[in-house]
């Protein structure tokens, strides 16, 4: 009676956005794409593929990531590229990268197929790769799908909010504060040492959810979310279950 009324964990802008870019995309892909995702973890369960950093084992995690997010990795022709790769970066518009070269792109070449390139610096980094792996692939299925507008302004917060609807959140939520994301005419990609779209307490809040949504309320897979995303995760479980209870 006397007390105050439970805060929401995101400011009331994000959360409408958050709640209606699930709707959205349970509109465009199907609200049991979402229900029925293997939420992906760092673990051998989840990646039993041995990682040594080649071209080879990129291949394999890619082909584990694009099943995974329903693509047909047919359809995606990869690359790894570095600086030194002139014939890879003249192929790849660059012009919003200044600070350093990006870690993923995505790029539609005319009548060609779809091309994800990732920096070789990425084969560093497992649990990185993965996160620019399923980034860019999100653009291959909102994007080369039609589905949404590349000059949409919520294009690349919404194709982050993709990685969690299709169960690469906890890869995208950690990576996210690593790399940041640009994108230019007819190209997106990620660059080092700066943030991502997403402030923290929206990625926590998306992950919460995510896992409401699916009947998860304290889900296992959680434990692997990075100490301040983890935070505002089960921050906004517990107002997404005192507003359920309320509403």
């Amino acid at each position: 009676m006397f007390g105050r009324a439970a805060k929401a964990p995101v400011s009331e802008d994000d959360r409408l956005w958050v709640d209606e870019g699930f709707e959205r995309l349970s509109r465009l892909l199907g609200r049991r794409r979402m229900l029925e995702a293997r939420v992906m973890r760092p673990t051998a369960e989840d990646f039993p593929d041995r990682f040594d950093g080649s071209e080879a084992a990129l291949q394999l995690m890619f082909l584990r990531v694009a099943g995974c997010m329903g693509v047909d990795p047919d359809s995606v022709e990869l690359q790894v590229f570095s600086e030194s790769t002139e014939s890879t970066l003249e192929s790849i518009p660059f012009a919003a990268c200044r600070s350093s070269s990006p870690g993923g792109v995505y790029v539609e070449p005319p009548d060609q197929k779809k091309l994800v390139a990732v920096h070789q610096r990425q084969l560093r980094d497992p649990v990185a790769l993965v996160a620019v792996l399923a980034h860019e692939l999100g653009h291959v299925i909102l994007l080369g799908g039609g589905l949404v507008d590349r000059e949409a302004e919520d294009m690349e917060p919404l194709n982050d909010l993709l990685t969690v609807f299709l169960g690469f959140g906890i890869f995208n939520a950690n990576a996210a504060f690593q790399f940041s994301q640009y994108t230019s005419t007819d190209s997106q990609g990620w660059s080092a040492q700066r943030l991502g779209y997403l402030p923290e307490r929206v990625w926590g809040y998306a992950l919460a959810r995510f896992a409401i949504e699916r009947g998860e309320d304290d889900p296992k897979w959680s434990r692997f979310l990075a100490t301040s995303v983890r935070s505002y995760f089960k921050s906004s479980i517990k107002w997404l279950r005192a507003s359920t209870r309320t509403g």
